[in-house]
């Protein structure tokens, strides 16, 4: 039988842990900020508008995201490109998903994806995204509104997303009362997750 062994972290995984999360705030505060300047209507979606909903509650709870997932309007796609290349942004395009790299040399996971408003996500989503309705982020970004962020979240079905939604959950800003006002798939997707809220 193999003892156990002692697997050593680096001496600084602490600082790098810190800069990880320090990197996508300081993304998506530039690409926000580049939005905000030019006048183009967005709204932070995924992990991020979670977070903040969240934080609204118990800052505690909060669940850190590489991920910064932007909802604009297909029409204003050239003032978003612009604006983003300003702030230094490269677009690029990988598996079909729009998206602006940091830099010419960044991976996909440091990058901003756009999503379009009033369109599906993926083909097989069985809804389209909903428009881009707001609400003021007090870091100066404009977050999707609760109720459009959790159907977004729903018409992805994916673990990530789940655990979102059991994050609103816990610290009570979706419970049983919205079932009632879902689309059925959807509602059928949060019911079960409300059953099972650790699964």
């Amino acid at each position: 039988m193999k003892a156990n062994t002692t697997v050593t972290m680096p001496w600084d995984v602490l600082d790098r842990m810190e800069r990880a999360v320090a990197k996508v705030r300081e993304r998506l505060l530039k690409a926000t900020a580049a939005l905000n300047q030019a006048g183009i209507a967005y709204a932070v979606a995924g992990g991020n508008a979670v977070a903040s909903w969240v934080a609204s509650i118990d800052e505690g709870a909060v669940r850190n995201t590489r991920d910064i997932d932007l909802l604009v309007r297909r029409a204003d796609l050239p003032a978003v490109t612009v604006a983003l290349e300003l702030a230094g942004f490269v677009p690029a395009k990988t598996f079909g998903v729009t998206m602006f790299l940091e830099n010419q040399d960044a991976k996909p996971s440091e990058s901003v994806h756009l999503h379009f408003a009033n369109e599906k996500v993926r083909d097989d989503y069985p809804l389209p995204s909903p428009d881009v309705v707001t609400v003021d982020d007090p870091a100066g970004f404009r977050v999707l509104k609760l109720e459009e962020l959790v159907q977004m979240e729903l018409m992805a079905d994916r673990s990530k997303e789940r655990m979102h939604l059991q994050d609103l959950i816990g610290v009570g800003l979706i419970d049983q009362s919205w079932l009632s006002t879902l689309p059925a798939i959807l509602a059928e997707r949060l019911k079960s997750i409300l059953d099972a809220p650790e699964s």
